[in-house]
């Protein structure tokens, strides 16, 4: 693995749906603003593509309501008190993450997060997966003016690891993230084994490429390996 060369300067990752599998811990804080009105849970495979789109796409799944909806801002504040309590309960790595992480770090390739998530959940859950003193950049949705698809978060991200973007690959589980990767000037790799919630499948996004699992992301950034 030390031998290992890579033709890019970083690889830039989304989190949720794309890095970790987060989709059971916020599926759980969901399912108890349901039940707290009697009402029943959904079942997880059901929610499991909303969590792409955090508590905006969660609260549309379980109640059907979107952000101008009256009961929206409080039940989003519930949620965030939900899911804050357990950010770590069945989250962990996707399969196969962590030999990619070790592969990078073996290697001298420097990677980061890049996430729409707000750091109020972003921090506490990278340093207790223990990758804080690992990623070169971690932003949130809130660390710069703008979330994704706008571009700046990543190009912050790059700065940050003082990392030319254009030498760059971002990869995500969503088209947002293609269009944010793609603005930044980075190479894009469609995570189509994440949450992947919107209406198109993972092919029709526009991404340079498309992985169905993690370790097939070696083969793009160590093309020459043996």
């Amino acid at each position: 693995m030390s031998n290992l060369s890579s033709p890019y300067a970083g690889i830039f990752f989304d989190l949720d749906g794309t890095l970790a599998d987060t989709a059971p811990d916020l599926v759980a804080a969901t399912n108890k603003l349901l039940i707290a009105r009697n009402l029943a849970p959904k079942p997880y495979e059901f929610l499991r593509p909303y969590a792409s789109a955090g508590a905006r796409g969660l609260l549309e799944g379980a109640f059907g309501i979107s952000p101008d909806h009256a009961d929206f801002i409080p039940l989003r504040d519930e949620f965030f008190s939900n899911y804050e309590k357990a950010l770590l309960v069945e989250s962990k790595l996707f399969d196969d993450m962590h030999h990619l992480l070790d592969a990078m770090d073996q290697a001298n390739l420097p990677w980061g997060i890049v996430t729409n998530k707000s750091h109020r959940f972003t921090n506490p859950l990278v340093e207790l997966m223990s990758l804080s003193h690992r990623s070169v950049a971690t932003v949130s949705g809130d660390t710069t003016p703008y979330s994704k698809p706008h571009p700046e978060p990543i190009l912050h991200a790059a700065r940050v690891a003082n990392i030319d973007p254009t030498k760059s690959i971002y990869v995500g589980d969503d088209i947002r993230d293609i269009l944010a990767g793609k603005a930044a000037g980075m190479k894009t790799v469609a995570a189509a084994y994440g949450y992947c919630g919107c209406k198109e499948p993972p092919e029709a996004w526009g991404a340079d490429f498309v992985i169905n699992n993690p370790l097939d992301l070696m083969q793009i950034i160590f093309p020459n390996r043996e």
